[in-house]
């Protein structure tokens, strides 16, 4: 009796409160009728909710209100009068699995406006043997997949999907299960794997199953057709059976690309001729272990035209093309229409005559601000703005929430920074604290004001200056960043990454330390390693993960720097890609697995690269 004494009373008080502080609107007196209270929608304002439940003498009923008032009030946005109106009943309300969930979802509902994703996460569980009107199983599980979707969980978000089309009517089923499918894309082959065989949810099983057929059959639509009739055949009753994803569809109708006459476009005299060696001796090195007698390959210099190079290779009956690689090269082909493309069989100062418009599928070694997308014309570059995007995404992953950038004020730093900040405010609607550094002692001072020592510094000697200098006193770092990423040279980095660690006050928790691939150190020196302990740096499998490739090549080429690597693992890359590169496009969630990073295809035929992550530890870099 006492307990619903005291919930009367609060909820008179809250009514007195929501007419003095404007949470809700005054209106007349309420007619209480003998109708059943549905929790499923909400109508009046909170204010409303509350006198029902004043005036009201049973218990149950009493309970719906205040529960309606509740959602109400998350409706209005005042997730604090939400909160005590739920707690006003929490000891006491009426043990019905509807309104326990109710008061559960609503609980969750509120945690995440006033605190985290997963402390919401924590408190939305509904036993499974509950029986609940299909409404309430709809709001839990999309509640929950929204919820493991801000976690950036999508396997967790998919299992919830699953669940939640079973209680929908055909049309929002499909809808549901188009975001299904669109989640599952980013996850890559292993993890899809991992659950493809849970048994407690045949639906959600079949998604990740065919997910990943889709993924690693999808350059050969032979072997694709055969696994999706064998799936099909194993999941008659599933969503996907009666109708595949529009895109797997597509993939299932693409022809692969199978040239027996591969044409290359390089620099191979002039200036650029170191660096475009360095990719034709990672093509030459794929096409020699492939073994292919069928396939010829033939190299066209550019440096005299990348238009006469091209035209070159179609009068020798080119049927794929790899390159031109540099920039101003790809921007001469793209001024190409078909119409103009033109064949000189002899030499590019001879007499040119016009030839048929044909399209020649191709792979440019590199990508321009602005083109035209052709179903048949891909671009594959090792960018430094992308690898930036990528950090942003991974820095997303690991949960940072309040990342400091470090920069080198030069031009490539500037780009990388930009493109980080923007892939961070689509992430997180937050922009990217960026603060650049010059040489010298300018890299210090940078560091300092960054992390907020000088103005500690700056306190401390006021103080001293007021009452005595004899006053002994630390200075203190920020606290409210949690990640540093470092867009620098590798000659900066050994210096920017113990500035850092001697800036970091006493009274701090160290960051985690982030950086790119342009900043790794050259050489195995173990002393150097050492001072770079915990750090985490992006760069290309290949490179993270020494095996006998790595070494024949160290072996072969002992001067070759990491960035010639990366270009000789470029051109290796390019060869495997030409066999995948239309299924790649037509079914955006395949990705392959190449020695430069985890490839995929976008729409306009922009290669999307996404690289490996190591840590120095203990003197050593190790992959993640």
């Amino acid at each position: 009796m006492l307990k619903r004494l005291n919930t009367t009373k609060f909820i008179s008080i809250a009514i007195l409160s929501a007419v003095l502080f404007g949470c809700g609107t005054t209106s007349a007196p309420v007619k209480t009728e003998k109708t059943e209270v549905s929790l499923s929608s909400v109508t009046k304002p909170s204010s409303q909710y509350l006198a029902l439940a004043a005036n009201e003498k049973n218990k149950e009923t009493q309970d719906k209100y205040v529960l309606l008032a509740a959602h109400a009030f998350i409706n209005e946005g005042n997730a604090s009068a939400a909160d005590k109106a739920l707690k006003s009943i929490a000891q006491d309300i009426s043990q019905k699995p509807e309104l326990l969930a109710e008061h559960i979802y609503l609980s969750a509902r509120v945690l995440e406006m006033t605190s985290t994703y997963d402390h919401a996460l924590q408190v939305l569980k509904y036993p499974s043997n509950w029986k609940l009107p299909n409404w309430q199983w709809v709001s839990y599980y999309q509640f929950k997949a929204h919820l493991y979707q801000q976690v950036n969980q999508p396997i967790d978000q998919v299992r919830q999907l699953s669940l939640l089309s079973q209680y929908l009517p055909a049309a929002e089923a499909h809808e549901v299960n188009d975001t299904i499918w669109r989640s599952l894309q980013q996850i890559n082959e292993q993890t899809l794997l991992s659950f493809s065989d849970d048994r407690s949810n045949p639906i959600f099983a079949g998604w990740v199953q065919l997910a990943y057929i889709a993924k690693h059959y999808a350059v050969d639509p032979n072997d694709l057709v055969r696994h999706l009739g064998s799936w099909q055949q194993l999941n008659p009753n599933h969503p996907a059976a009666a109708k595949l994803p529009t895109d797997l569809e597509k993939a299932l109708n693409t022809q692969p690309y199978q040239p027996k006459n591969i044409a290359v476009l390089l620099p191979l005299t002039g200036s650029r001729a170191v660096v475009a060696n360095t990719v034709k001796q990672g093509i030459l090195a794929n096409y020699m272990a492939m073994g292919d007698d069928d396939v010829t390959l033939n190299f066209f210099d550019t440096a005299t035209g990348a238009q006469a190079a091209y035209q070159q290779a179609v009068a020798a009956g080119a049927e794929f093309i790899i390159g031109p690689l540099l920039q101003s090269e790809v921007e001469q082909l793209q001024s190409m229409t078909p119409t103009a493309e033109t064949v000189s069989a002899t030499s590019p100062s001879a007499p040119i005559a016009p030839i048929a418009n044909k399209t020649i599928p191709q792979l440019f070694l590199n990508h321009i601000d602005s083109f035209t997308a052709d179903p048949d014309k891909f671009f594959f570059a090792l960018s430094p703005t992308d690898e930036a995007i990528d950090a942003a995404q991974r820095l997303y992953n690991d949960g940072i929430k309040q990342p400091l950038l470090l920069v080198s004020n030069d031009a490539v730093g500037h780009r990388m920074a930009d493109s980080f900040d923007n892939a961070w405010q689509k992430l997180t609607n937050n922009a990217a604290e960026i603060h650049y550094y010059d040489g010298g002692d300018k890299m210090k001072v940078t560091v300092q004001k960054a992390l907020g020592v000088i103005d500690s510094k700056e306190r401390i000697a006021r103080i001293k200056a007021i009452l005595t200098p004899k006053i002994e006193a630390d200075f203190r770092s920020r606290r409210d960043i949690d990640a540093i990423y470092m867009i620098s040279a590798s000659q900066d980095l050994v210096l920017l990454k113990p500035f850092i660690d001697v800036n970091f006050s006493v009274f701090a928790d160290p960051v985690p330390l982030y950086t790119t691939s342009r900043s790794r150190v050259e050489g195995n020196s173990r002393n150097t390693a050492e001072e770079l302990n915990n750090l985490t740096i992006s760069d290309i499998p290949w490179l993270l993960t020494p095996n006998t490739e790595t070494q024949m090549v160290n072996e072969l080429w002992p001067s070759w720097s990491n960035s010639r690597k990366r270009l000789f693992i470029m051109g290796y890359d390019a060869l495997d890609l030409v066999g995948k590169l239309a299924q790649m496009r037509a079914l955006p969630g395949y990705q392959f697995s190449g020695r430069s990073g985890m490839l995929s295809v976008q729409p306009d035929g922009t290669l999307n690269r996404q690289l490996s992550w190591g840590r120095y530890q203990r003197g050593n870099l190790r992959p993640l």
